[in-house]
């Protein structure tokens, strides 16, 4: 079996698995969550801990969509493959994404499955993209890091593997969750509502089967 067709039956057969009992009925807020209230020592630990890279191995081929490095670091730009493939990070707050507040699908950087809607995205103050819950939590895995004497839960894209951050349980309601996203893990498609973000994430789950 070659290469796109392994990825074509790996991507449907996980598409069956979440479409089973799910027929895309996403998780998105009708509006925006306002800045969550942190003191200033609260936020400096947030940031200290998205700040460090993660040291967990996702370069198995598991995963439904696989590339060989030298493809991956032919599709990625230098930080997105950096980040999303070698489990580093960015620049708080010289990111593309911590500061955008339109309205759209955050689609993973290196399979553009759809991730992240706009209507749940909030400012942590931290300096990068903040969420309190993914679109799909199976699409999203989660592998625990205790890199730098620290136990945090590292996520990362379920269909191709792509690091994406850390999530950490001091986030607003109503999930309580902190999403804390690399820019560089992401791509944006702006959209006009949350119904035209459900659309495109629809559209993907069809396309995909």
């Amino acid at each position: 079996m070659n290469h796109v067709s392994r990825t074509s039956l790996s991507i449907a057969a996980l598409l069956t698995l979440i479409a089973g009992g799910f027929l895309i009925q996403f998780t998105m807020a009708d509006e925006s969550i306002p800045s969550s209230e942190s003191t200033a020592e609260t936020v400096s630990e947030c940031a200290s801990a998205c700040g460090l890279p993660s040291h967990v191995d996702l370069s198995s081929d598991r995963f439904p969509v696989f590339r060989s490095d030298a493809e991956w670091q032919d599709r990625l730009t230098e930080i997105q493959y950096h980040v999303a493939r070698k489990q580093g990070t960015e620049r708080a707050f010289a990111n593309p994404y911590n500061d955008n507040k339109e309205t759209g699908l955050y689609r993973c950087v290196g399979c553009d499955t759809p991730l992240f809607s706009s209507t749940t995205k909030f400012n942590s103050g931290t300096g990068w993209p903040s969420f309190f819950t993914p679109i799909d939590k199976r699409t999203l895995g989660e592998t625990r890091d205790v890199s730098y004497g620290m136990n945090r839960v590292e996520v990362h894209c379920a269909v191709c593997g792509s690091h994406q951050g850390h999530v950490f349980p001091d986030g607003p309601e109503p999930t309580g969750l902190r999403y804390c996203i690399n820019s560089a893990s992401l791509t944006f498609e702006a959209a006009e509502s949350a119904e035209a973000i459900k659309k495109l994430v629809e559209a993907w789950y069809h396309q995909a089967n």
